[in-house]
């Protein structure tokens, strides 16, 4: 498996995926930004700060992590103008952006899909290892959030106890690699990863399902030891007492 993974990264090297799937997460990641900079009452600084954050943090992380290549944020003509551009239209123009109640939820669970195919592309494209580019994937996709939540004093929505969001990057980004391994169309491994990352996102909100806290298994386990060395003592017991009796 691991074998055809490494194999299948370098087929998967040639071609990135098109400019304008990046911009698209630059512009639906931004928006994110400015959906919670109007939640908080945020004035036209905080509008541009927290879309610059939320549309290019994750891909500026995953840059100075990897090393490799150009900066994007830098790079790209687009990248900055368009972040700054979402700010200043949806500061000006809010009810078209902030009229529904659940965009926020859309929006950013769209902007993690898009960020993860991003970020993984990338990653695949300077012929990291699946474990590093899965990695990659998943830090483009939550980076951003997590530097607003920070720059916003709390603490980071990844780190919290909620629906599955962070590992939606994961699974999103893992699927890409998959599907890019197995030569298909960036698009169409672009696809993928949104549907598993969307919906696996929409899954947990509809069912309920929590991400993990506070768990502590020794006492299980130390139940399991106690009561396999008292099984142990007890053969051990028996076999003493058929010895004896045997003599």
């Amino acid at each position: 498996m691991f074998d055809l993974l490494f194999s299948g990264a370098s087929q998967a090297q040639a071609v990135p995926i098109p400019a304008w799937l990046d911009l698209a997460a630059v512009v639906v990641g931004s928006l994110t930004g400015c959906i919670v900079a109007s939640e908080r009452k945020l004035d036209l600084v905080g509008f541009v700060g927290l879309s610059i954050l939320c549309g290019l943090g994750g891909g500026l992380l995953r840059d100075m992590a990897m090393q490799q290549g150009g900066v994007y944020l830098i790079d790209s003509p687009y990248a900055i103008p368009g972040s700054v551009a979402i700010a200043l239209i949806s500061f000006v123009f809010p009810s078209p952006f902030f009229s529904n109640p659940r965009g926020l939820e859309w929006f950013d669970i769209m902007s993690v899909g898009l960020f993860a195919v991003s970020g993984t592309d990338k990653a695949l494209l300077y012929g990291l290892s699946p474990w590093a580019t899965v990695l990659m994937g998943t830090l483009t996709a939550v980076g951003g959030g997590m530097l607003r939540d920070v720059f916003l004093g709390d603490i980071p929505r990844i780190f919290r106890k909620s629906n599955l969001y962070a590992l939606c990057a994961v699974a999103g980004s893992t699927a890409y690699l998959i599907a890019a391994t197995c030569g298909l169309n960036k698009i169409v491994c672009a696809i993928i990863c949104l549907i598993v990352t969307v919906g696996l996102r929409r899954a947990s909100l509809r069912y309920h399902i929590m991400s993990p806290a506070d768990v502590d298994l020794t006492p299980k386990v130390q139940a399991g030891v106690r009561k396999a060395e008292h099984k142990v003592e007890r053969v051990w017991q028996e076999r003493t007492d058929d010895s004896r009796r045997s003599r």
